[in-house]
């Protein structure tokens, strides 16, 4: 075998840094709880994160505890990416306002397989200062359903997606003691598509207005049968919802060591509010055109821009604050790592889209999350010099509750059993990588309606599988 060239080596990371850094702003895949990513480091994946800010001994550090950065010796650049490969599969039913089946299958794999990278960079800029830029994907997630599916009305695509870029810097105040603080500037766009159910949109705009007292009851009778004449169970449209947004937030960590072996970590990282800015794009059958289109019914619409039209609108969204207490002991042969980490996932209750047209009322859908623990424990064997074999377990509760889970995050308490494997070739490059297998609690959905009341009930099935690959390179 032809032996590797030394000088061969940054070209190398930089050519896969290169790679990284276009799959960074291409689509994530979620999948810890919800839709934040841990997967941004193949060492710590194979130790299913545990000691994650407190190790030390990875670039990964940076975002996840800065004051970590100062067991790091030198300049350090490293590329990670982890292909996440999640499955979902729906079985159950679904019925109109009016009660009756919807019609469909049960939306086929909505899971997808995409590649979450990561880049770092860090240096040491003096005796006791270190700096250093990540550049990661948090949070994401992204599920697609058959379109014609019996849900379609509640979800068909659903996409989330993040970007980081995390400036850090760490003091060490003592020997023993260090403290770090993050900048973190976050570009998050979103993009939410289902279909409309007009037999059902106008039906309850009828029912409401007798229930108000705006129409004879028999009146309302003969509307809601003119009207379901001419636009029957299966006047189909469509509704597209994107928007994006720059915010910021920042995080602060500490790293104490205890001993020559053991130290503890702590880190905070704040939560990161949103106004995303897009449009709402909708489609309507010919019937509904028509409908539309009857000066009658244009006069109860009032002037101005008709209702399931091109519209500009905004959504407020916050990204979690996120809490981490990490150990690691550090022994000749053996490394031990224990994680627990609280995400703020109360802060997520409900997603409303305010449209700029006035005769589009706004889009609101329910979610009603709760906080948040993930737990891990893990471990490396140093086989020798070079080789490093890695393992851990972890859980990772749900936010969700049955009553209000969405097929858009069909999300349920995980369970991770992780491996890895580590390779230094020479004193100044190194080679990892981690898989991980996530088993998933049945994920029920009690009956979650849409702002319709089209009504879906049933469960998921998930299950996720995670493979992570990373290159180091110190000078």
């Amino acid at each position: 075998m032809q032996k590797l060239n030394l000088h061969t080596r940054p070209l190398a990371i930089a050519a896969l840094s290169l790679a990284i850094a276009g799959a960074l702003v291409a689509p994530q895949a979620a999948q810890a709880s919800a839709f934040q990513l841990k997967e941004n480091s193949a060492k710590a994946l194979g130790r299913a994160f545990a000691g994650s800010a407190a190790a030390g001994d990875d670039a990964s550090v940076i975002v996840n505890n800065p004051a970590a950065m100062s067991m790091l010796q030198g300049n350090v650049f490293q590329a990670d990416v982890t292909g996440i490969n999640f499955s979902t599969k729906f079985h159950g039913t679904a019925t109109d306002a009016q009660g009756r089946p919807i019609s469909g299958g049960n939306g086929g794999d909505a899971g997808t397989t995409i590649p979450v990278p990561a880049l770092y960079f860090a240096s040491k800029v003096g005796d006791r200062w270190h700096i250093g830029l990540g550049l990661t994907a948090p949070f994401g997630f992204k599920t697609e359903y058959d379109s014609d599916w019996k849900g379609r009305y509640n979800a068909i695509k659903s996409d989330f997606k993040s970007f980081d870029a995390t400036l850090s810097a760490s003091f060490d105040v003592t020997d023993d003691f260090s403290l770090g603080v993050s900048a973190i500037a976050q570009k998050t766009s979103a993009e939410l598509t289902s279909a409309i159910n007009y037999n059902t949109v106008g039906l309850g705009l009828i029912q409401r207005a007798a229930a108000a007292g705006q129409l004879p009851p028999a009146t309302a009778r003969a509307l809601a049968a003119q009207y379901a004449a001419v636009v029957p169970p299966g006047s189909d449209g469509y509704a597209k919802i994107k928007g994006d947004d720059w915010a910021y937030g920042w995080q602060v960590g500490g790293l104490w060591k205890l001993t020559q072996n053991d130290r503890i970590a702590l880190n905070y990282r704040s939560k990161i509010k949103h106004t995303l800015e897009g449009t709402g794009n909708f489609t309507m059958p010919t019937n509904v055109t028509a409908v539309l289109s009857n000066p009658a019914v244009g006069a109860l619409l009032g002037s101005g821009q008709p209702p399931f039209t091109h519209t500009d609108g905004t959504a407020g969204f916050t990204t979690p604050a996120i809490a981490t207490a990490s150990f690691w002991h550090q022994d000749q042969k053996f490394g031990l790592g224990f994680d627990l980490s609280w995400t703020k996932w109360d802060s997520f209750q409900d997603l409303t889209v305010n449209y700029s047209n006035p005769n589009q009322p706004p889009t609101t859908e329910h979610y009603g999350w709760r906080n948040t623990w993930f737990a891990s424990v893990g471990g490396e064997y140093y086989v020798n010099d070079k080789l490093t074999l890695r393992g851990g377990v972890a859980i990772d509760t749900t936010p969700t509750y049955d009553d209000t889970r969405s097929p858009r995050v069909p999300d349920s308490t995980r369970k991770w059993l992780a491996f890895g494997i580590g390779y230094k070739a020479t004193d100044r490059f190194e080679i990892n990588a981690g898989y991980a297998h996530i088993f998933v609690n049945n994920a029920h959905i009690a009956g979650v309606t849409d702002g319709t009341g089209d009504r879906l009930a049933g469960a998921s099935d998930d299950k996720g599988n995670l493979l992570s690959v990373s290159a180091k390179y110190q000078f």
